[in-house]
């Protein structure tokens, strides 16, 4: 088999693995939205401007995704019905305290990035360096976020 075909081959399977990271993209985006308009006390600066950059980076990265599933030939998943279903990651409570908010954005991307590491290996073995590239990226962004947000609580 010619790496061609097995890229071709592999598209659909593709596809379907990205269905869940889109989903819990979204499903972030709306945490860190909860988590920018709801947060209070000391933590309010800081948190509030690391999440407008944060929900920034994620609303491009849901089109990414999305665009990315349409090209492999799928529809993207486009309901908030499938992105619950499709997804991981716990609804925001508006009444947290700041480090509690901080808390579920650092296990959200946490989850994701869990999610994102072995398909960047199934889609770079198939010969799909465009979803494992895309991929990678995604990977350090929610990283990055991890380390920032955990450095904001002490962690």
């Amino acid at each position: 088999m010619t790496d061609q075909t097995i890229f071709k081959n592999a598209k659909p399977e593709i596809a379907e693995a990205l269905k869940p990271i889109l989903a819990d993209t979204v499903l972030l985006y709306t945490l860190t939205q909860n988590v920018h308009w709801n947060v209070t006390g000391p933590l309010f600066q800081p948190v509030h401007a690391l999440t407008e950059e944060q929900y920034t980076e994620l609303a491009t990265a849901i089109d990414e995704l999305a665009e990315r599933i349409r090209s492999l030939g799928s529809k993207a998943p486009a309901t908030l019905k499938a992105f619950i279903n499709l997804g991981n990651i716990d609804d925001g409570d508006e009444n947290a305290s700041a480090e509690q908010m901080v808390i579920s954005l650092i296990n959200a991307n946490e989850t994701i990035a869990d999610r994102i590491r072995p398909i960047v290996s199934k889609a770079g073995n198939s010969g799909d360096e465009v979803t494992a590239g895309l991929l990678t990226d995604r990977l350090t962004v929610h990283e990055k976020a991890v380390w920032m947000l955990n450095a904001m609580i002490g962690k």
